[in-house]
């Protein structure tokens, strides 16, 4: 069988978002594969049920049942701007229920079935020449851009005749609404404080679907992200009293709010983009939620109770259905980024079919302070050793490898196939190892997490598998950041690529949109010592730097320091910028910006390690 090449990314089908049948006897899911003629990500809701082969439904995403589940509610553009669309299931084409000019939000149905509810954009429209006015930080955002004056509030719209109405209103952002079970009230996450862009936070408000204000539910010592009624609960996913740390449950009730005992010294994973998991859900008394462990994320019953999968070990769950009893959700293995599943039984096979896979392997490396860390190696057994070794390190800090189909960073398997061997480590402040491990590196990025990479490459050259003379290294978002960092410190890298790349924490704590929170919290203390450009004299390693133009997350002037700073000092450098990339390209971007980033990478590694440099 053929081995999987740089081609294959437009043969990636991953299904996302599974949402059960009321009856739990069917699934509908969004399927999401790359286009080349157009260039996009195409979506598309699907169904799949237990023996019979799964159906494309409509162009669309976020599909959402009604209570009788004779209705399917989605949404799709029209004319560029999100709309709710139903769908009859006992026959018909799919119809716009919305028109909403800035567009609407996935669909929330309430328990009457009579009117959905979303979060979406509100506001003038923007004029995009007019001047930009910022009186706090929150002015831009990742992904979008300039906010200009535009909030997220709560819409109710009425599904027999599409009437809608805005219920919340005022200067801030709500997040998802989540109904009571009576139908007459929504629950959501905002932060309404003035001064919210420098004390991070976040609280649980309720409000009267019918015309009220909201009620605030939470006190500021949990820094609500989520919040859903789960029967006649209102459970939240927060952080306690720090911005960085594990994400927790909490329920909310007459008493007050109680903390849920998941028995587990692990982050609660409640699922974006770039990160697996899923919202909580009740089946039937019992709290399931998603959890990172070593790197794989999983679902389990409150406490501590592994519930999908038992076997095998090496899964990642992404996005959880409950009803009727039943359980589906999507989970990626070594040979798939993805497949839908229910009560154990997998519906659907998306996977590459007759691509010969090279599977990851876990391996456990010891730091010269004591600390284990874990990483997982990719290569060709048969591979001749020594062999140039690729050292990969994730963002974050705070996200982690996992031994799963890979379908962003397609050049793993394709430098396997080389006789490359790939290192994705999980070094200190990786998810999925106990919340002591996972604040290991705050205010220390760099000085704490150094000794984690260069103890593994160590080990690997020490037992002969890499190549001292052929070593290299990479990363994105943070992995770009560690990717100067180590360059700077050591001249054992003969080849470099840093992705959407942090170089100055300084310049990056006023220009990112998250750029207070990794100031004051993420890396607080000496940001200089702590950057990369304070030592960039030490670099000679030739350096390739890929970045998204809209980048608001790590602007690209970080990519431009470093870019700078090197050809001054006649270090072999190239700057490649993503014209409308934003942060998450790599992941969620035009899909001829994800085949050239790694066919970039797999370039600048045969110049300067496996050929000759030009």
């Amino acid at each position: 069988m053929p081995r999987l090449s740089l081609d294959d990314l437009y043969r990636f089908a991953v299904p996302s978002d599974p949402r059960l049948r009321p009856d739990g006897g069917a699934v509908a899911y969004t399927l999401t594969t790359p286009d080349r003629d157009t260039d996009e990500n195409r979506t598309e809701i699907w169904l799949a049920a237990p023996g019979s082969p799964p159906r494309r439904l409509a162009t669309g995403s976020a599909a959402r049942w009604s209570p009788d589940g004779r209705t399917l509610a989605f949404v799709r553009p029209v004319d560029g701007k999100p709309q709710i669309h139903l769908l009859p299931m006992d026959g018909g084409e799919p119809y716009a229920l919305t028109s909403a000019a800035l567009g609407a939000g996935a669909p929330q149905w309430s328990p009457d079935g009579t009117r959905i509810a979303y979060s979406g954009p509100a506001g003038p429209e923007p004029d995009p020449h007019a001047p930009v006015v910022a009186d706090r930080l929150e002015y831009k955002a990742d992904g979008s851009g300039l906010l200009r004056g535009l909030t997220t509030q709560l819409f109710v719209v009425d599904v027999a005749g599409g009437e809608t109405r805005q219920v919340t209103e005022g200067d801030f952002h709500a997040g998802e609404p989540s109904w009571a079970p009576d139908g007459t009230r929504l629950a959501f996450v905002a932060d309404m404080e003035g001064d919210r862009d420098l004390e991070i936070g976040g609280a649980v408000h309720s409000i009267e679907v019918d015309g009220g204000v909201p009620e605030r539910l939470t006190d500021p010592e949990i820094i609500c992200s989520g919040v859903w009624w789960l029967g006649e609960r209102l459970v939240v996913a927060g952080l306690k009293g720090t911005p960085v740390g594990h994400v927790r449950l909490f329920t909310l009730g007459p008493g007050g709010v109680a903390e849920v005992e998941t028995g587990l010294d692990r982050n609660v994973m409640t699922g974006h983009p770039g990160y697996p998991g899923a919202a909580p859900a009740l089946l039937g008394d019992d709290l399931l939620f998603c959890a990172r462990d070593r790197g794989r994320t999983h679902l389990y019953r409150a406490p501590a109770d592994r519930l999908v999968p038992k076997n095998p070990e090496d899964v990642s769950v992404s996005g959880v259905s409950v009803a009727a009893g039943r359980v589906a959700y999507v989970a990626a293995t070594p040979y798939s980024a993805g497949d839908v599943h229910l009560d154990g039984e997998r519906l659907t096979d998306h996977g590459l079919g007759d691509i010969d896979l090279y599977v990851p392997i876990s391996r456990t490396f010891t730091a010269p302070d004591g600390t284990e860390v874990e990483g997982f190696l990719l290569r060709d057994e048969t591979a001749e050793t020594p062999g140039p070794l690729l050292l990969d390190v994730h963002g974050g800090p705070h996200n982690a490898w996992a031994p799963v189909l890979d379908g962003f960073h397609l050049y793993h398997q394709a430098l396997a196939a080389q006789g490359w061997t790939v290192l994705a480590l999980n070094p200190r402040a990786s998810d999925g190892y106990g919340e002591d491990f996972y604040t290991a590196a705050v205010g220390a990025w760099g000085l704490a997490d150094t000794q984690d990479f260069l103890a593994a490459v160590d080990a690997l050259v020490a037992d002969g598998t890499a190549d001292p003379e052929r070593l290299a290294v990479t990363g994105y978002s943070y992995g770009g950041y560690m990717t100067c960092w180590l360059t700077a410190g050591t001249g054992r890298f003969k080849a470099a690529i840093a992705g959407g790349c942090v170089s100055d924490l300084t310049s990056m704590s006023g220009t990112s949109d998250m750029g207070h929170l990794l100031k004051t919290h993420e890396c607080a203390g000496d940001l200089a010592a702590q950057s990369p450009m304070t030592h960039v004299a030490g670099v000679t390693t030739p350096t390739l730097l890929l970045h998204g133009e809209n980048d608001d997350r790590c602007p690209v002037g970080q990519a431009e320091q470093w870019f700078a700073a090197l050809r001054e000092r006649r270090v072999p450098v190239r700057l490649v910028r993503y014209p409308g990339a934003a942060h998450l390209f790599i992941v969620n971007g035009r899909p001829s910006h994800r085949y050239d980033y790694n066919e970039r990478i797999i370039a600048w590694l045969e110049q300067w390690i496996s050929g000759s440099p030009s």
